[in-house]
């Protein structure tokens, strides 16, 4: 497994898990926003629905790595278990980038770019 591989199975699922604080960054950054309005937006975002948006990542991952392996042609469940240690392999190693590509990308990107725009201190 390639590192454009794992780029590819986790790059959507980690963008759409980061969106509770992405979203006020891009709506600030294309001039729909005020910077007091994306902050609050950010909390409740953040604070209340964190958990649906890790969830919608989550579900992503999910089917990202099904049309992954349906492309290298696992269809079936005999085709499943003959590939069982590569479908495990690349299933732990999707979800530790992800995770890992998750709070990288929240926590260090995101974070600092909102600094920046002074959504959040």
């Amino acid at each position: 497994m390639k590192i454009r591989d794992i780029l590819k199975i986790t790059g959507v699922p980690v963008v759409f898990a980061s969106l509770c604080c992405l979203s006020p960054v891009i709506l600030v950054l294309l001039g729909i926003s005020t910077v007091s309005f994306a902050g609050s937006l950010a909390d409740t975002l953040y604070g209340d629905y964190k958990w649906v948006f890790r969830g919608v990542g989550l579900v992503l991952l999910i089917i990202s790595l099904i049309l992954y392996f349906r492309k290298r042609g696992v269809c079936t469940l005999d085709q499943a278990k003959r590939h069982r240690n590569e479908i495990m392999n690349t299933l732990l190693i999707a979800l530790i980038a992800a995770v890992a590509g998750y709070f990288f990308f929240l926590y260090v990107v995101v974070e600092y770019i909102g600094m920046w725009l002074q959504i959040w201190s």
